[in-house]
């Protein structure tokens, strides 16, 4: 049975305007709009509306909802699946944040003592978990540049970073299906390596490309990026390539003398 747009309002919790504005922007249309100009929304359109609240929830922008939700090869199932590990993800991380305030508060009534590191546990911010691997790479002074840069970050654009990095994966885990070519997957890739050079070191294309080989020549890399969807530490790293090979040829093209083509 259809239900009006003040039911689904009051089902949900959010407010009719937050619905009115899902259907302006082509996010959420509902079944029908009567002669009377009410909205009707159908079973699907409560699932779909599910969807875009786990999302909106895990911090992706309805921008980018959109784009995911209508991307051909979107699968609901299969959606809820990442979103689900995404959840459980998060979830252990407050577990560990509450067992931290926990132990916080009983040191301070004195009934534990705390060492220095027990007391960051759960909050501790750490992107390189692979630093000496990274300065065989890339050297010392690149990494003590990048690690002196997060250390002078408020805990606010810690958190800002730490998001943005784990939105970045999780869209590419959400694209993982697509051919590595695809627009959609190359623009996210884009995302990557901006967000790379803006807040780490300067990677040159041949650098990017070998950081997504070390993606799949190296376990610890391995493991770690694919929990946020299997496989996508090969995604990645054929995508990084495929991003390389496309940046080179358009230099090449635009330094040649019959400009681009």
């Amino acid at each position: 049975m259809a239900m009006k747009v003040k039911e689904v309002a009051e089902l949900v919790g959010i407010s009719i305007r937050t619905l009115h504005h899902y259907d302006q922007i082509g996010l959420l249309t509902p079944m029908e709009i009567t002669d009377s100009g009410y909205r009707l929304y159908s079973k699907e359109n409560l699932e779909t509306l599910q969807q875009i609240l786990f999302f909106k929830e895990l911090g992706f922008t309805l921008k980018e909802i959109k784009k995911m939700m209508n991307s051909p090869t979107f699968n609901r199932q299969e959606a809820l699946i990442l979103q689900r590990k995404m959840l459980i993800e998060k979830r252990n991380k407050f577990d560990k944040m509450l067992e931290t305030i926990d132990k916080t508060i009983k040191h301070m009534e004195g009934e534990i003592q705390m060492t220095n590191e027990e007391r960051f546990e759960g909050i501790k911010f750490e992107f390189n978990q692979f630093e000496e691997e990274a300065r065989r790479l890339w050297g010392n002074q690149t990494i003590d540049r990048t690690n002196a840069k997060l250390k002078g970050m408020s805990e606010d654009d810690q958190k800002d970073l730490s998001n943005r990095w784990d939105m970045i994966f999780n869209k590419l885990a959400c694209l993982r299906d697509q051919s590595p070519e695809s627009q959609e997957v190359q623009v996210t890739i884009k995302e990557w390596y901006d967000f790379l050079n803006k807040n780490f070191s300067k990677y040159s294309l041949d650098a990017f490309n070998g950081l997504g080989q070390l993606y799949i020549c190296d376990e610890r890399f391995t493991k770690n990026i694919d929990r946020y969807g299997e496989g996508l530490a090969k995604f990645m790293s054929e995508a990084m390539e495929v991003f390389t090979n496309n940046q080179k040829r358009g230099d090449s093209n635009e330094n040649n003398d019959g400009g681009y083509y």
